[in-house]
């Protein structure tokens, strides 16, 4: 430390699974409130509520997110999103309203009053711009859920988090239209794990969509968004986190790679992982880590 000063530390981050939180700070822990959880073990609602999540992209799958999450006992959220909400969000943003639409809300205000509507207790922290303006409230995080619609946001993402050792959640779905055919509803929950195969090491990020989103750029257009599906790659996400943290699977540690197929509400391994799932990861060298 600069001129020999030691400074205290009120939290140490163990990472890996499961991921724990060694603080000094009281917790809050109600033994009625998760009465009906206690599978998860004696020690599980002091492990939750002990780590800060952050949720990038609060409008289908991260609102869910952020919902699911406080329910579960995390009292801990940064939330990152710019955007109000628009009368096209009502479909699939939990606890978005008609008067939210007409006073034109920030989507991460709704989501604080959806999260502090559960627990009164609960600490949020809005940032209402992109994580990239606020690394530090992005690097205060011990797990982060990214809720986004473009590969190379992911790719930004995901490089954060490995270079500050913070285990990453991916959520998405599309629908694509087939010549012919009923459109195709596909999706993914992704556990990006430092150490661990990243989305380069298992396809899900390559050189061809990276170059095909990049031709886009600018182009207008509109993601299909239903609330189902939101819903379900949500719900699998905060079951990660809840293993992650309590480690009640007893599942063995890496990467999870889930595939949605919401034309048959089929959710199962991605046929990439059984090829990729016991690998290091060559992209993200646990020797490359802090600010670059």
């Amino acid at each position: 430390m600069p001129n020999d000063i030691l400074r205290p530390v009120d939290r140490i981050t163990v990472v890996g699974h499961p991921t724990q939180v060694l603080s000094a700070l009281p917790k809050f822990a109600n033994s009625d409130r998760f009465s009906r959880q206690t599978f998860l073990g004696h020690d599980a609602p002091e492990r939750i509520d002990s780590l800060k999540i952050g949720i990038v992209g609060l409008s289908g799958g991260g609102s869910h997110i952020a919902q699911q999450a406080s329910h579960t006992g995390f009292a801990n959220f940064a939330l990152f999103d710019a955007q109000a909400i628009d009368c096209s969000n009502l479909n699939r943003l939990v606890g978005g309203t008609e008067d939210d639409v007409l006073k034109g809300r920030l989507k991460i205000s709704i989501a604080d009053r959806v999260i502090t509507s559960i627990n009164g207790l609960a600490n949020t922290e809005p940032v209402p711009a992109r994580w990239q303006d606020f690394p530090e409230s992005l690097r205060s995080c011990d797990i982060v859920f990214g809720c986004l619609d473009g590969f190379d946001e992911r790719r930004q993402l995901e490089a954060a988090c490995r270079r500050y050792l913070i285990p990453l959640i991916d959520v998405g779905m599309d629908v694509t239209e087939m010549t012919g055919k009923p459109p195709r509803m596909a999706g993914q929950v992704i556990l990006s794990l430092p150490g661990y195969p990243c989305f380069h090491c298992i396809g899900f990020l390559n050189e061809r969509n990276l170059a095909a989103e990049a031709a886009r750029y600018g182009d207008a257009g509109i993601n299909p968004q239903v609330v189902w599906p939101n819903g379900v790659l949500a719900s699998t996400a905060v079951g990660i986190a809840v293993d992650l943290v309590t480690d009640w699977r007893k599942s063995k540690p890496g990467l999870i790679y889930k595939s949605y197929d919401g034309n048959s509400d089929n959710l199962t391994d991605h046929p990439r992982f059984e090829y990729v799932s016991d690998r290091g990861c060559p992209h993200y060298p646990l020797d490359a880590l802090g600010d670059p």
